[in-house]
């Protein structure tokens, strides 16, 4: 998929959550094909990713292995990432955990464990990277939310609330900080048929069902992503801040 070019993504300072795998990778080699200097934290080990992005993008992107819900080890690869790259002007929330569960089923540890990836990892990030951005009057804060809390989906009710959380935050946050030059928007995608996808949860009448749902006929691959994460982190979107943007072939509306 060709990406329009973004001029001041060039030598840009970015920082992605889970940007080793999924959606994640995608906007990693998104970012590194734009001239981007690129950090992000996965769990996994992502080493053979790096390479091949460095192979294909003439870029290897900063990898730093651990787990976002450790706070420490969050704020530390984003410091080794400022360390590398300069500060931090893009950061994007990526990471989250969709694993379905029945509401009767979930006791504390499950609920601290969910919320832990899918909003408090969000919120910490955020907080780390304003303390930065403040101090140079400028930065763009993209959190990754979902379209499975406007469509009062079921079957995963942890999940579905981080995520109207993370709406809300990100309007919060965008009021908060807009005064010191940061824009803070949410993306929400639809169903992204990611290798994770296909392999817990996509059937073919599930998969047929949703289709129906969507205006346009296509589904989502992780590639359809990039450009609407790229035009939010630019300065092509310089007046948009506290905005949910759904990206899902029209399968819900906002305003």
């Amino acid at each position: 998929m060709t990406s329009p070019v973004f001029p001041d993504l060039d030598g840009a300072s970015v920082f992605i959550t889970g940007g080793g795998s999924g959606i994640g990778a995608s906007l990693t080699e998104g970012f590194l094909r734009q001239g981007a200097r690129v950090a992000f934290i996965g769990r996994s080990d992502a080493t053979a990713f790096v390479a091949r992005m460095e192979a294909e993008t003439g870029r290897a992107p900063l990898f730093a292995q651990g787990d976002v819900t450790d706070m420490t080890t969050l704020r530390a690869a984003m410091d080794r990432a400022a360390e590398a790259h300069g500060p931090v002007t893009r950061l994007v929330n990526n990471a989250a955990n969709d694993q379905r569960h029945a509401t009767l089923d979930v006791d504390e540890a499950f609920y601290d464990w969910s919320t832990a990836i899918n909003m408090k990892a969000y919120f910490f990030a955020c907080q780390h990277a304003i303390r930065a951005m403040k101090a140079l009057g400028y930065g763009h804060i993209l959190n990754f939310s979902s379209i499975s809390y406007m469509m009062g989906n079921a079957g995963y009710a942890v999940y579905t609330s981080s995520n109207a959380a993370i709406t809300g935050m990100t309007r919060s946050l965008a009021r908060e900080f807009g005064p010191d030059g940061i824009r803070v928007n949410a993306l929400a995608p639809g169903w992204v048929l990611t290798e994770r996808q296909l392999e817990k949860w996509a059937s073919p009448e599930s998969l047929d069902a949703f289709l129906d749902r969507q205006c346009l006929k296509t589904h989502l691959q992780p590639a359809d992503i990039v450009n609407p994460t790229l035009f939010l982190c630019s300065d092509a979107s310089r007046m948009m801040t506290g905005q949910l943007v759904a990206v899902d072939a029209g399968v819900v509306t906002t305003g």
